[in-house]
């Protein structure tokens, strides 16, 4: 059991293609976790251990291993870098106290690495650079600096540099001589011993009063200048032929910095705040960053990072603010896809637990002495979507299980049953994402999907103020039924929140009280299910101002069908319109191609909100659209871009549909009501 000082909790991060997954194998191996230097290429990868992974190439969620270097216990996390698989990525960050944010030398600073670079400043974590791939040909190295500089700040400085002939690094550090194709060493030297010394004002008025600083003396502040952030060190590396591992496990096990060093977790319960030290004898919090199920046996398996108290095996383990504990059994250590059992899992450390079926991404486990809750970093809104069918009948069941299992594992993916359309609709972040999930289900329940583009989740409203009324009246013999219902419908603010703003204006007891919940279940009826293409209503409010009532054939039947009644013929003559979601959506492109993403961005009734210039001649457009012109968006970007451009978007609002686009999506509603009738 690692005592806490010594514990390093380290995760990868970075765009896709940068090389993450092979840094962390060349790392596995430097400190002899493996015998055999992992590859991506050749399927051996320790961390890229799913088939879908070893097929595509790339990691598809993160994954965890752990190694001892130098008297420390370091755990690291590997994350994906390509678009469609950031969630477990973003997910991951809390669970380690320094980010490493990894940038391929030819690439440059792409737009994965600087959202994940944002993440972990937001999350409070000490930040390492490491420029992989440092082979690579015809690197412009002062460019690259720059970028890396104008993106995330003059902090960041050069911890060790290339060797000429790129096969060795110097150390920057200690050293201020050497010979490198980057820059002088005696000036990035000078550089890095200014900006860690920023972090200790004594340091600092010694070395403005021209002292020598010892070695010592940076080594003892270096720690401090990672937290503070003034100093966030560059390091360079070449993972495929093991180019700067050691020096890159010497910065981390020196100065990154233990669970006991960084700022506390903290849970927060209303407007109280409780910072979680990081001590084994402290009451039990942990929090479950990771959720994987296994290959072969389909265990599911829960990555967490204990922030205080201790876990064993025997601990009654509670799950956010329910009542009922669990005993965690086995306390395991990953390796990957492989575990190893330990005695307990101690504040600092990371484990995993098995077999534990409620726990999710997010959640909170404690020992019963714990309340509040841990704010997760926000994963983006999940916004492609796909209408999946069973391939072959009766698989229903088995698919929505198999889906929920996926949907555990990626905060990024969501399953919904569309009310108004039956749809089983999957969300994800773009077509990439949401086809390697189905892949996965395929290969590990053995179920096929047919796919389809779902429908637009239209909103219908109506325009102008109306009123309505309708008398139900029925007579078949004996009690009969009878309602009369007097309303008055008006436009609401658009977007508002109630969809319905219903008052009950009746005075004079024209209609009995103990009819009201009838009269609103037959209006909410017709907000459910629209009134212009069965879409549900939003934005309006509606007023009952009078009616009548028979003292024996009342009932409330009869004043469901009036209330229904009236609500549609006020309806007919308010106007109701169609609404449309629009996205907010933000589009990182070539500065080349920024003349065809604009004008693609017009035809498709776009507004552009405003661009930024991104170093490595990227621009970051940001713009309005409506969701149905961009369903496909992923496949059209990479066309026009070569594949260099990305994007995101989130729900912004709804607005009017224009008139034309509506008769178009009123008409395709229509199709399968006639084929009914």
């Amino acid at each position: 059991m690692a005592n806490i000082a010594d514990i390093r909790n380290i995760v990868i991060l970075g765009h896709g293609g940068s090389g993450k997954t092979s840094l962390v194998e060349a790392i596995l191996h430097k400190t002899g976790a493996t015998n055999r230097l992992g590859s991506v290429d050749d399927k051996t990868s320790i961390c890229d251990y799913y088939d879908e992974e070893k097929g595509h190439g790339h990691s598809i969620k993160s994954s965890v291993v752990h190694v001892n270097f130098a008297g420390k216990s370091i755990n690291i996390i590997d994350t994906p870098g390509y678009p469609d698989f950031i969630g477990p990525a973003i997910k991951a960050v809390p669970a380690a106290e320094t980010a490493c944010i990894v940038i391929s030398a030819s690439g440059g600073v792409e737009t994965i690495t600087r959202k994940v670079f944002e993440t972990a400043i937001k999350a409070r974590k000490a930040k390492i650079i490491v420029v992989n791939k440092i082979d690579a040909e015809n690197v412009e190295w002062s460019r690259l600096i720059k970028d890396i500089q104008e993106c995330f700040g003059t902090k960041c400085r050069c911890a060790n540099l290339p060797a000429a002939d790129r096969a060795s690094v110097i150390d920057c550090i200690v050293n201020d001589k050497g010979d490198s194709p980057v820059m002088d060493v005696a000036a990035a030297h000078t550089e890095l011993i200014e900006s860690v010394i920023e972090a200790d004002e004594t340091l600092m008025e010694s070395y403005l009063g021209g002292e020598s600083i010892p070695p010592e003396k940076i080594s003892e502040v270096f720690v401090k200048a990672l937290l503070a952030g003034t100093i966030i060190p560059i390091v360079f590396t070449n993972a495929r032929k093991e180019t700067g591992i050691d020096e890159l496990l010497n910065i981390i096990a020196k100065f990154s910095p233990s669970p006991a060093q960084a700022p506390p977790a903290q849970l927060k319960e209303g407007d109280k705040v409780v910072s979680l030290l990081p001590d084994p004898a402290a009451p039990l919090a942990g929090i479950v960053f990771r959720i994987s199920f296994d290959p072969r046996s389909n265990m599911k398996f829960s990555s967490i990072r204990i922030l205080s108290g201790t876990l064993k095996s025997d601990t009654n383990m509670l799950r956010n603010d329910e009542k009922k504990g669990v005993r965690p059994g086995h306390i395991l250590k990953s390796q990957g896809g492989d575990t190893s059992e330990i005695d307990a899992g101690t504040a600092g450390d990371i484990i995993t637990l098995g077999k534990i079926e409620n726990l999710k991404i997010g959640d909170l486990i404690h020992d019963g002495k714990m309340t509040g809750k841990f704010e997760m970093p926000a994963a983006p809104e999940p916004m492609f979507a796909l209408a999946l069918e069973p391939a072959a009948r009766g698989d229903e069941q088995k698919i929505g299980a198999a889906l929920d299992k996926l949907c555990e594992e990626d905060p990024c993916l969501k399953v919904t049953r569309d009310s108004q359309t039956k749809e089983l609709v999957l969300n994800g972040l773009g077509d990439l994402h949401l086809r390697v999930m189905l892949e996965k289900m395929q290969n590990r329940s053995k179920l096929k999907v047919n796919t389809k583009e779902p429908k637009i989740p239209y909103r219908e409203t109506i325009t102008l103020k109306a009123e309505g009324h309708c008398r139900h009246k029925k007579q078949t013999g004996g009690a009969g039924q009878f309602g009369e219902v007097y309303l008055r419908v008006e436009p609401a603010e658009r977007n508002s929140d109630p969809p319905l703003v219903y008052s009950w204006d009746i005075f004079g007891g024209s209609i009995p009280g103990q009819y009201e919940p009838a009269v609103l279940k037959g209006v909410n009826e017709i907000m459910e299910n629209g009134f212009v293409a069965g879409f549900p209503m939003q934005d309006v409010k509606v007023s009952v101002y009078d009616g009548k009532h028979h003292p024996v054939d009342s009932k409330e039947v009869a004043f469901r069908a009036a209330g229904k009644g009236a609500f549609l013929d006020a309806l007919e003559k308010a106007k109701p319109v169609l609404l449309e979601p629009i996205v907010n959506i933000e589009i990182s492109v070539p500065a080349e191609n920024i003349g065809d993403i604009a004008g693609d961005l017009a035809g498709k009734r776009g507004r552009v909100l405003g661009q930024e210039m991104l170093p490595g001649n990227m621009l970051l457009i940001k713009a309005q659209v409506p969701l149905a012109e961009v369903t496909q968006y992923n496949s059209q970007l990479k066309s026009v871009t070569g594949g260099r451009g990305s994007y995101s978007m989130t729900l912004s609002h709804y607005e009017v549909v224009p008139t034309n686009i509506q008769a178009n999506v009123v008409a395709q509603y229509n199709k399968p009501k006639q084929a009914e009738q």
